[in-house]
């Protein structure tokens, strides 16, 4: 197992939520503000980041996305840094066969997607901004590819670690990493425990001076 798949399962059984907390306590702003799941009953999906800027087509143009997808490796969610852009689509039902042909970890757009319903379909773990129809054949290109980018106001590197889910999409800065998913899981037992003293039938006074006296992270 190489270092990077070892990062990726010492965040195994946190959620989006678990993480953003984790990185309140260390304070890094890894949460990708207006990126929301196109489902919202979304597990959580948690890979290496896979980096993509998009921008206008020059002339001549360059790549297109479809060009640089072989490189992506299985597990991999790739990362589209597009603005935050509404006006053209940069990812729909064709490269979403291939993805999940190919095991792709999820797809986070801080931009627009298309072909909802046939994503939604099959499955596959997608992020976006929003949806439209419009497509950006044609219209934009790949700017630069896994380069750093920025995300949702989140400067994402690549091998940066993500978790997303239906809550919204985190980055971890991968020197953080273990760090953090340590804090995650620390917190994570403390809910837990909470959640016990509310089960017994405790106040929401006797959960939080209860909660005073756990060790906490």
């Amino acid at each position: 197992m190489n270092e990077d798949d070892q990062l990726v399962l010492a965040f195994k059984g946190l959620e989006a939520a678990n993480v953003s907390d984790a990185l309140d306590k260390v304070g890094i702003r890894g949460q990708c503000r207006g990126i929301s799941s196109l489902d919202p009953r979304a597990g959580t999906v948690i890979g290496r980041a896979c980096t993509v800027r998009i921008e206008p087509v020059s002339t001549p143009p360059k790549g297109t996305l479809g060009d640089y997808l072989d490189t992506v490796a299985p597990g991999d969610i790739v990362m589209i840094a597009n603005g935050g852009s509404t006006e053209f689509s940069v990812w729909g039902d064709i490269i979403t066969r291939f993805a999940m042909a190919r095991k792709f970890g999820g797809t986070v757009i801080d931009g627009v997607c298309r072909d909802t319903a046939k994503i939604l379909e099959v499955g596959y773990p997608m992020f976006s901004c929003g949806r439209f129809p419009q497509t950006g054949k044609g219209r934009l290109q790949v700017g630069a590819f896994a380069e750093t980018v920025t995300i949702g106001g989140v400067r994402v590197e690549p091998r940066d670690i993500v978790v997303a889910d239906a809550s919204g999409v985190v980055c971890v800065p991968q020197a953080q990493a273990l760090k953090v998913a340590e804090i995650a899981h620390d917190l994570i037992r403390v809910e837990s425990e909470m959640n016990a003293q509310i089960d017994s039938g405790k106040t929401m006074k006797e959960v939080w001076d209860h909660l005073k006296t756990l060790k906490k992270p």
